[in-house]
């Protein structure tokens, strides 16, 4: 009986033996990049990210974050998810040269595990203004409840408090070594591969309870970002939501302008409808937005005022302007740039300039058909002209009143003059017959 006892005991550990590597295998991390401003587009990345790492069975998510910070509703958004997290988050700060700023310092601090990349750096989260001035007491409170949600993060994450309200007060920035040092963030990682082989073995706290991560030689599944984020996340940028506004004012100002036309008019509905939609998440200056529409009248009146450039000079600065107010924000990554802003003005300026004058060069140019053409013209007498008669002008007749005296018969003659459908003739120089 023993030994039938010792045979099933040795048959079980055989099997556990060979189940046990299988079992032991480490699930998959999903990873996703999240570079550039924070703001709406970035949440639903997010979101999304966390569902589908969730529903994937993901052993972690990591967040490849590289960002110059973001409106602070959507910063606020995305720490909320990642505190609420079901399944283990990594935020690594990377690649190499990349930044947390701003409000990457709170999303970072957030995540049940913080890394950064060699040669980066993670701070100066004070809170700005954007859409318009604030006064000192409003800006103070902001300050303060900015201060009181980092440390909040900090605290709940097992980070350093106080120098994560520093990094709001004082806007203090640091390197990857010193945020270790400081207990910021909770190591340095030169790769992906590095970055799973450290965290291997650490205990985290989700939503759902304590986890410890198994992501030793776990198979990397990044995530891929849908068409459709990738273009919202295109047109959010400043740059592009300026250049598609400005589209879209020329391609209606076109149609407008030649009716019929129907391609600028398409193109310039759509560009505007995609312009209206990125500022919806980007803080726009109304004050901004007026000066380049004010620059565009300038333009359309230069050509019906005689200013001597007066108005074309001062519809280029109103727009320079107006380009640089657009979007209220001291971050980069919330400005538009010169380098899209000056060839942009000057070529908005001299398309309207050219179009404009080419029409006006229309309506005022003497007309290529018709009794107007004949100015200028010569021909000859087709009978005598005393003073009224007929003349012979490019294989027409015409009838004519001579100007200075009778003209004989097959006299050569010129054209001086129309009224109606009767020319003003006079004989040539060098006079003749034909």
């Amino acid at each position: 009986m023993s030994r039938r006892l010792i045979a099933l005991a040795l048959v079980l550990i055989a099997g556990a033996l060979a189940v046990s590597p299988a079992a032991a295998a480490p699930a998959p991390v999903a990873t996703i990049p999240i570079d550039g401003v924070i703001n709406p587009v970035t949440v639903r990345l997010v979101e999304a990210a966390l569902a589908r790492a969730q529903a994937e069975r993901a052993g972690a998510l990591v967040i490849l974050l590289d960002t110059p910070g973001g409106l602070e509703r959507s910063m606020r958004l995305i720490c909320q998810r990642l505190l609420n997290a079901e399944i283990p988050v990594i935020v690594y700060v990377a690649p190499t040269g990349g930044r947390a700023a701003s409000a990457g310092v709170f999303i970072t601090m957030a995540a049940h595990v913080a890394a950064m990349a060699p040669a980066t750096n993670i701070g100066a989260a004070h809170p700005v203004a954007v859409g318009g001035s604030i006064d000192k007491e409003s800006m103070k409170k902001i300050e303060n409840d900015a201060a009181a949600f980092a440390r909040t993060i900090a605290v709940e994450r097992g980070r350093n408090a106080d120098w994560a309200e520093k990094a709001v007060r004082e806007s203090v920035s640091i390197t990857e070594r010193e945020a270790v040092k400081l207990k910021v963030v909770d190591l340095v990682a030169d790769s992906l591969p590095d970055l799973l082989e450290k965290i291997d073995g650490r205990a985290v706290k989700t939503s759902r309870g304590p986890v410890t991560l198994q992501t030793k030689g776990a198979t990397v599944t990044p995530i891929d970002v849908g068409f459709r984020d990738r273009v919202l996340n295109v047109i959010t940028d400043p740059n592009v939501a300026y250049i598609l506004m400005m589209l879209g004012m020329l391609g209606l100002f076109f149609e407008l302008s030649t009716p019929g036309a129907i391609l600028p008019g398409v193109i310039g509905g759509i560009s505007l409808i995609l312009a209206f939609f990125a500022f919806q998440s980007l803080p726009l200056n109304f004050a901004g937005l007026l000066l380049i529409l004010f620059g565009i009248v300038l333009f359309i009146v230069e050509i019906k005022v005689v200013s001597h450039g007066v108005l074309a000079i001062g519809g280029v600065v109103a727009m320079a302007l107006g380009s640089l107010m657009l979007f209220d924000a001291p971050e980069v990554g919330f400005r538009v740039s010169w380098r899209v802003i000056l060839p942009t003005v000057g070529a908005t300026a001299g398309m309207f300039l050219f179009v404009i004058a080419a029409g006006i060069r229309a309506l005022t140019a003497r007309s290529p058909v018709g009794g107007p053409a004949l100015v200028g013209e010569t021909g000859a007498a087709r009978v005598r002209l005393d003073p009224e008669g007929q003349v012979l002008v490019h294989g027409e007749l015409w009838r004519a009143v001579s100007r200075g005296g009778p003209i004989e018969e097959g006299t050569r003659v010129r054209v001086v003059d129309v009224h109606g459908l009767t020319l003003t003739v006079e004989k040539t120089a060098e006079g003749g017959t034909s």
